[in-house]
């Protein structure tokens, strides 16, 4: 049995909501085999980050580096990359692997508010690991911090979705779950023609912990299998949708997205 593979470059999360356990699961949902580069390891529950300590760069390298050599996945995402170093780094290995379906989930804050992104590493984010993406996959304040001003309604997306395309991706999808007053959670999708929206409803629940892990990991595995970036993105969009609606009731606070939906229903 042969299926297609994905490389997943992020944290892992200890509660098993988000990060590099939320990717693997997504992979294994949609079909893909996942493989995975851990570059932090976090302390978390559904309740929040307690800490995180960063791998050694060597280590982080050496784990590209035997994946891409051996396992050729076709498509890799990045989530929690803390430090300049790890950026620099990770974009190296991109470069030098000339891996080209990449998924960048510029990941800022964990959903109890922890800082997974230190201040002087977002330069390092726009001017290295950005350029190389083939989509990034930001929310409203991570769209903020990238842009330095405030984003919040659906002409500021807008605007917003070209100007991070112009800092050297090829396509950006803004989500906008984190928009305020809305019955809906639309998403603004820009690969320099005309911007489209992704439209979806707003599931009424806090249980959302892991997904734009999920969001991104799914993008990532419908590349893999061949997609091209705008069914990709689509396909992902209503998986990510069913994934919040299934979301799982554990621990005493955000609980997560459920990547198995699909199979837990046939169950």
């Amino acid at each position: 049995m042969r299926l297609p593979v994905a490389l997943t470059i992020a944290g892992s999360d200890s509660g098993g909501g988000a990060g590099i356990q939320a990717d693997l699961k997504t992979f294994a949902a949609l079909g893909v085999h996942g493989t995975s580069a851990i570059t932090a390891v976090t302390a978390q529950s559904t309740v929040g980050v307690s800490d995180y300590a960063e791998l050694p760069l060597h280590i982080i390298r050496a784990q590209i580096d035997d994946v891409v050599s051996d396992l050729r996945p076709a498509a890799v995402k990045t989530g929690m990359l803390s430090s300049s170093e790890i950026i620099q780094l990770v974009a190296g290995a991109v470069e030098e692997h000339r891996l080209r379906a990449l998924v960048v989930d510029p990941v800022m804050v964990a959903k109890g508010g922890h800082r997974l992104l230190r201040d002087d590493a977002v330069g390092a984010l726009r001017r290295r690991l950005i350029p190389l993406a083939l989509v990034i996959t930001p929310n409203l304040p991570e769209a903020e911090v990238l842009l330095d001003r405030e984003v919040r309604s659906r002409a500021e997306m807008e605007r917003a979705a070209r100007d991070l395309l112009a800092l050297g991706c090829r396509a950006v999808v803004l989500k906008g779950g984190h928009a305020e007053e809305t019955d809906s959670a639309d998403d603004a999708f820009f690969d320099g023609r005309e911007v489209a929206w992704l439209a979806a409803e707003r599931v009424p629940t806090r249980n959302t912990h892991g997904s734009g892990c999920a969001f991104s990991a799914a993008i990532a595995a419908e590349l893999a299998k061949g997609s091209d970036l705008r069914r990709a993105v689509e396909a992902a969009k209503r998986f990510i949708t069913g994934a919040i609606r299934h979301s799982l009731e554990v621990g005493e606070g955000h609980g997560p997205v459920n990547p198995m939906w699909a199979a837990t229903r046939r169950r």
